[in-house]
């Protein structure tokens, strides 16, 4: 039962009194499914896959009776079998004795291996002298390794069971209060033949909810399900809040919901699908923001979904208001409550953007307000049936295109030009924005010689940049060899735009950079490393597309170890100390979640390696405080920017390499260690705030691990 498209690393039978196979494995396949048997009869299994490394679980529970197990994988319209096994006490008890060791001896294993490895490796490349710019990744080379050998350091959002073991541990229980301020929240629900098990759960969750103050706006467009009418009917002579209106011809959903706007007399309007649930305290917690500050207009919480066997999985946990973010996906979705004023202000929900109907008036209606807030708390609960985009993007293509022109139409809403793209492989979206003209933009590289590690530098720079109005300012930081000084003479003499100035005092990255900009004759500033190496041809111009944005305050890429792994994928405050990147060592080709890793994110800071801003917001800011000479300038130069109001933006599509700290030197010794302290220590004085929750990295995920449970 060999073949090479497929094989499996572990099979068991386990479980005394409630027995069940577990099967792992890997397949190549991209289109397949899988079939169990029992004693003959189809049995029904749970499945948990991974797009990226091709690797699946499969689990499937029958009786203490059953005998004969089978499973197949169905591919090439063919049935292969994969395994053949039977069901004997002995087996599961030996299951059951492997379940409690196993683990335990699989960690101490993995643990064992990954440190004899590092540790001949560490002692090879630095004879354990390790820089500190390179613990993290190290740290996290570390547990991936110890992962794949066997056993994870956190709970993985997207395994069901790791996510049922959170909810139970860690989901905080609601607290209520009583409330002084108790608006009408009228919920709006277009219905079209859903079953009654579906719509009546859906109604009874919001029917017995601590929150009261409501009323739900039902249309039927146009429904021929039978059942679907009379539970409509059922339900409207049960509870006098709930108003129902049949539409005589079927206008999809666009025209259904704005039937229901028609219909509502709420100050704020909260949007449910048919056959979804909200929580118990899903509008009570939207009231009691309300009742902290009564001005907000938009309000989102965090969603999760309801699998077909009814059990919560694959939750969304959101950033705070990321207007870019907006831009790349809708992130919002459920729940969603507005200013009902608002959303008839802005015309409603589009006809002719069926799909991404919601998507195309989140645009609208944050375009007309900042009175923003979410909610960290699972508070709705997405059902995953067949054929619905909770199971797949895929099953609605046409939705992925209606969000391509509700983009489009937004980008003429606000004045601005560019090119919406699909990204191929997380299909969500990447704005290419357009300048009228091009303003300089004055690029800066403190260097101190290792003139190779510069020229590499300069040599993608002049190579790679489409861009045309900027300058080269390398900040030459006390550099003595010879070649070092003949590289300056060589690009001076070709390029008109590259000049050097004398930066001949004690390294402090912070003042290197604020003098050159004194120099600077560009609109632009763009901090540049000599040690990195530009990979996109148009880097310049995408990062100006976004950094021309009023609203915008620093602009960052995706940067890359030599080995092509993450070295920056935006940064996370908080996340192992003062903050750290996001997606170290993971696969220059990996997904990210949410797109994080294909598509444009607002981050609460990206590094100074590559950086681009506006020269007045450099200024506006006082630059890089210079109390912090080597480490944190860049991460308390972002939040600076947040504090007046911008927004910082990662740019995946945007990729360089960097070659970390080669002409400055590792952090290895007692002394660059203590000051590294000093100035961690600053940081945590200054901004122990925002440090203990970043805005774009939801509180209800690990600050061991990024996008990580606890465990």
């Amino acid at each position: 039962m060999k073949y090479d498209f497929i094989s499996i690393e572990h099979q068991t039978i386990r479980g005394i009194k409630n027995p069940g196979l577990t099967l792992v494995g890997n397949i190549t396949k991209d289109d397949f499914s899988f079939k169990v048997l029992v004693d003959g009869k189809e049995n029904e299994y749970e499945i948990n896959f991974n797009k990226l490394t091709k690797r699946f679980i499969i689990k499937s529970v029958f009786s203490k009776d059953a005998k004969d197990i089978l499973v197949y994988v169905i591919c090439d319209d063919k049935e292969y079998l994969i395994y053949s096994g039977s069901n004997t006490i002995f087996k599961r008890v030996k299951g059951k004795i492997k379940d409690i060791i196993y683990p335990k001896y699989t960690k101490l294993r993995a643990i064992r291996i990954t440190l004899i490895k590092g540790i001949k490796y560490l002692w090879k490349e630095y004879h354990l002298l390790v820089p500190i710019s390179l613990w993290k990744k190290y740290w996290h080379d570390f547990k991936h390794r110890v992962e794949q050998r066997g056993e994870k350091f956190y709970n993985e959002p997207n395994d069901v069971s790791d996510y049922q073991r959170w909810i139970e541990k860690y989901e905080e229980k609601p607290i209520y209060e009583e409330l002084s301020y108790n608006p009408l929240i009228s919920v709006l629900i277009p219905v079209y033949n859903i079953n009654r098990k579906y719509l009546s759960e859906c109604l009874d969750s919001i029917l017995n909810g601590k929150y009261q103050n409501f009323e739900i706006c039902l249309v039927d467009d146009a429904s021929t399900l039978k059942e679907t009418k009379e539970t409509l009917e059922e339900y409207a002579n049960k509870d006098k809040r709930v108003r129902v209106l049949y539409r005589k011809k079927n206008g999809h959903i666009s025209a259904a919901t704005n039937d229901a706007l028609n219909m509502a007399n709420g100050e704020f309007i909260s949007l449910v699908d048919d056959d979804d649930i909200l929580t118990p305290d899903a509008l009570y917690q939207v009231v009691k923001v309300l009742n902290d500050n009564k001005e907000l207009d938009f309000i989102y919480s965090d969603e999760d979904k309801l699998d077909t066997k009814g059990r919560r999985a694959y939750p969304n946990f959101k950033p705070d208001w990321s207007p870019d973010t907006l831009m790349s996906l809708n992130y919002i979705c459920h729940l969603t409550t507005i200013r009902k004023n608002l959303v008839e202000e802005v015309g409603g929900f589009e006809v002719g953007l069926e799909g991404a109907q919601d998507y195309d008036l989140f645009l609208k209606v944050t375009e007309k307000t900042n009175n923003i807030y979410h909610i960290p708390r699972i508070l709705y609960h997405w059902r995953m049936v067949e054929g619905s985009t909770s199971m797949t993007i895929n099953n609605k293509n046409y939705a992925v295109n209606k969000g391509a022109l509700a983009l489009e139409n937004a980008l003429k809403r606000r004045g601005l030009k560019g090119k919406v793209l699909v990204d191929d492989v997380s299909t969500y979206y990447k704005i290419e924005y357009s300048l009228e003209y091009e303003p300089k933009v004055s690029i800066i590289i403190p260097t101190k010689d290792y003139a190779d590690t510069l020229e590499t530098c300069l040599k993608s720079l002049y190579k790679k940049t489409s861009y045309k109005n900027f300058e080269v300012i390398v900040m030459d930081n006390n550099s003595v060899e010879s070649e070092t000084f003949k590289l300056f003479k060589k690009y001076e003499r070709e390029h008109t735009n590259f000049k050097v100035v004398k930066a001949d005092y004690e390294f402090n990255y912070s003042r290197i950079n604020n003098e050159a900009v004194k120099h600077a004759t560009g609109q632009y500033i763009c901090l540049l490393n000599n040690d990195t190496e530009i990979i996109t041809d148009k880097w310049l111009t995408i990062m100006m597309g976004y950094a021309h944005l009023k609203h915008v305050g620093c602009v960052g890429p995706k940067l890359l170890y030599p080995d092509q792994t993450v070295q920056h994928g935006g940064v996370i405050l908080g996340l192992g100390g003062v903050a750290s990147h996001a997606y170290i060592a993971a696969s220059r080709y990996d997904l990210g979640d949410y797109g994080r890793l294909r598509v444009p994110y607002n981050y609460a800071a990206v590094t100074a390696a590559c950086l681009l801003i506006s020269k007045d917001k450099y200024l506006k800011v006082n630059g890089l405080e210079e109390d912090l000479r080597v480490a944190y300038n860049d991460i308390d130069f972002n939040i600076k920017l947040l504090e007046k109001g911008y927004y910082n933006v990662f740019l995946p599509q945007v990729e360089l390499f960097h070659f970390e700290s080669k002409s400055r030197g590792y952090d290895n010794t007692p002394e660059k260690y203590e000051r590294f302290k000093i100035e961690s220590e600053y940081m945590y004085n200054k901004w122990n705030k925002i440090l203990n929750h970043d805005p774009y990295y939801n509180d209800n995920y690990s600050k061991k691990a990024w996008f990580k449970l606890e465990k």
